[in-house]
């Protein structure tokens, strides 16, 4: 039993791998790339509009609507980075039902970058929002003391952020594995769709997770206030105002 796909490798040349990670996740870019074009080529203005396009729109709302649900403004500013995350871990967990296919998310080096993409999308829309300046100081609030704990916090929300998705797939995929031992003709399809929610779930905290640090970089109120406002409360934090 394998714990992770990078354990599977399918070709190597000294210490040049092509593991099962590798190959996934770039299956996974490639069904997004066709299906991107193959979208944007029968979208339409008119009333007349295909289920797809209608299928693609209610994701899209549906992604803007929980990003404004955190207090970020304008989401359209951040739905390429932050939809298309959403929609990658969902994808690779979603897949799990196919033979064969194991999920790039129950890599460790996967979630590391993802979690490190969000470690320098936060500092990049924070800067674009509120200036280098007044971004830096939000690191010395409420006193210079709480300089090095700021920036201890940084990071270790990153790993914190990989290590949990990390865990909840590999996880997941080891329990379906072991019922299969055991029972392999009725555990396993309970377990699967158990899994298939689990990952759902699993992308969605990812995603929220990154919106409301994202949220807290933009934003003039303390950073940290405003994390553990949303953590104990889910309900917007501001009143998203209208798309101009």
């Amino acid at each position: 039993m394998q714990l992770s796909p990078d354990e599977i490798v399918y070709w190597q040349l000294g210490f040049i791998k092509l593991n099962a990670t590798i190959v996934f996740t770039w299956c996974l870019m490639l069904i997004f790339f066709i299906s991107a074009n193959v979208l944007a080529q029968a979208l339409t203005h008119h009333d007349k509009r295909t289920r797809w396009q209608n299928a693609l729109e209610t994701i899209v709302l549906g992604i803007e609507k929980q990003i404004s649900s955190v207090g970020l403004t304008y989401p359209r500013q951040y739905i390429g980075f932050l939809g298309t995350l959403f929609l990658f871990v969902a994808l690779a967990n979603l897949l799990t039902i196919l033979p064969g296919y194991e999920p790039p998310t129950g890599s460790l080096s996967t979630t590391l970058s993802l979690a490190l993409c969000v470690f320098i999308a936060v500092p990049y829309y924070g800067i674009k929002k509120r200036g280098v300046k007044d971004y830096l100081a939000s690191y010395a609030k409420p006193t210079v003391i709480m300089l090095p704990f700021n920036i201890i916090g940084e990071i270790s929300r990153t790993f914190a952020l990989a290590v949990r998705l990390f865990g909840n797939i590999m996880s997941g995929t080891m329990v379906i594995a072991i019922m299969m031992l055991i029972a392999p003709f009725i555990f396993p399809i309970v377990m699967t769709a158990l899994g298939l929610l689990t990952g759902m779930v699993q992308a969605y905290i990812f995603f929220i997770l990154a919106s409301v640090y994202i949220a807290a970089a933009t934003s003039v109120n303390n950073t940290q206030s405003h994390i553990q406002k949303h953590t104990l409360k889910n309900t917007p934090l501001t009143k998203p105002s209208e798309e101009k």
